[in-house]
Order: C-alpha cells, then structure tokens, then sequence
C-alpha cells in the first residue's frame, strides 16, 4: 500500500489531469456567450410606425417593431431605441449615434428612404395623375443614385466612430405593393409597378454603400413577397392613416423584419 503522502500526491495529480483534460477536450459552444449591448437606429421602419401603440413622446416607437422583439428574444445586456419616425441621415448623425459607445456590440439602422422623399413619392402617386407620379419616382431615383450614397457613407462613419467594436447592420425596405388587381380605388398597376422598381433602386444603393462601409445588409424584400398592399395577408398599410399608410403593421416586423434580422444574426 503506498504511503499517506504518496497517496495524496497521486489525488493532486489525478486532479490537475482531470482539469487540464477537460479544458482540452471541452465541448465546443459550452463557454457562455458575450453580452450584447444593442442599439437600433433609424427612421420609422425602425421605430415600428405602422404597429402602435406608440408612446407620443419618443417619435412614434412602438414595442412591436423588430428591434424591442429581437432585444426581449435574445435576452440582450442593453438596449438603447433612439429610431425615431420621418428621421434622415442628419438626424441619425446629429441625434442618434449619441447612444452608441465602445461597448455597443450591435447596431441595426433603416434610413435613407426619407431622405430619398418617400413620403413626397407616395403621396404624389397616391393622389396625383400618372405623369406626376412618374416625374416624382424619376426625381427619387435620380436623388438615390447620386446623393444618397454620400449621405449613408457619412451615416455609417459615424456609427463606426461611436460604436467601433459593434456589428453594423442595416435593413433595407420592403416592396410596398403586389400588382394584382385590388379595387378600383387602388393605385394602377402601373403606378405600383414603377414604386416597387424604385424600391429596388433603392435597395441597390443601401446594399452597396453597407457593403463598404463593412456592415451587413439585410435585404428584407423576399420577407415581405406575397404581402405588399392589394395582397390577400398583406403586411403593409395602405390609405390607413396620415401616419400608418405604407409603413408595415404588426405582423410586417414580426414576420417579415425579425426573421430577416434573424437570419444574419441566429
């Protein structure tokens, strides 16, 4: 029989093989995962216009948007919303990005359909004759592809100054319509039609200026096809409201932006 102290060493020793064994060979995805301090930026495809109940102090946010949904889901350490309805890329810069900071690990932004007149759009294509529609769509795209892309580099910049070790992701905007026949009060196929390409237009020129700025675009298009205005389930607000009218309701962010969210961030 060994000895007392021989029989201690070898428990010592046993012991630390255990341990250093266990470190080695530990199975993958035991370790906790880093708190995320989550900030969501943007316009009011952001704040969750279109979902209500709004608190009428904090720029129509709504707890039902895709932000507070993906914050209560992945039980996040902080969550800042300063996303404020009608905001332009001034306004992320000059009211947003002050609630960002080194320890912000995520960031979400809508922004650029404002600044590209999409209220202006709308109401000149809801309400105006074809060829008014048209000018204002061709006024938008030009806007889209010119200056737009400055205004997002320099949105993006500081974001990436304010939050440097956060992940950038910026969504885009849905298609707003379906072109099936849907009442003979609804905007013509063609009007719809020449929307939906600015739509596209736009996507193009978020997508790009993310791409180089290193942040992850969610193109959140797919999420909504089959659910634009005139469909049977849509997930968008027609002539609802002066506030609400095309802008997703409750079930557009939570099925059509959350999952898209989800998609790139599990």
């Amino acid at each position: 029989m060994p000895h007392r102290p021989l029989r201690r060493a070898l428990a010592a020793l046993a012991a630390l093989l255990t341990a250093t064994l266990g470190a080695v060979f530990a199975v993958p995805g035991t370790a906790q995962a880093a708190p995320v301090h989550y900030v969501a930026l943007g316009d009011s495809y952001s704040s969750g216009v279109g979902a209500g109940p709004y608190d009428w102090s904090t720029c129509l946010r709504s707890q039902k948007s895709y932000a507070p949904l993906w914050a209560a889901a992945h039980g996040v350490a902080s969550f800042a919303f300063p996303a404020c309805g009608g905001a332009v890329t001034a306004d992320v810069i000059n009211d947003q990005v002050g609630a960002l900071s080194t320890g912000t690990t995520l960031v979400t932004v809508t922004i650029g359909g404002n600044d590209a007149g999409f209220a202006d759009v709308i109401t000149s294509c809801r309400f105006g004759s074809t060829s008014t529609c048209t000018n204002a769509v061709n006024e938008s795209r030009a806007f889209a592809t010119a200056t737009l892309p400055g205004r997002l580099d320099a949105t993006y910049a500081a974001i990436r100054t304010r939050a440097p070790n956060a992940r950038l992701v910026v969504l885009g905007y849905p298609r707003l319509f379906e072109l099936n026949s849907c009442g003979w009060l609804a905007m013509s196929v063609y009007k719809r039609t020449i929307l939906n390409e600015a739509a596209d237009v736009l996507a193009t020129v978020i997508a790009g200026r993310a791409a180089a700025a290193g942040a992850t675009f969610v193109d959140t298009r797919p999420s909504f096809a089959g659910h634009g205005v005139c469909a049977g389930d849509p997930w968008i607000h027609d002539v609802s409201g002066v506030i609400e009218a095309y802008h997703p309701d409750a079930d557009g962010y939570r099925y059509g932006y959350l999952p898209a969210l989800n998609a790139v961030t599990g």
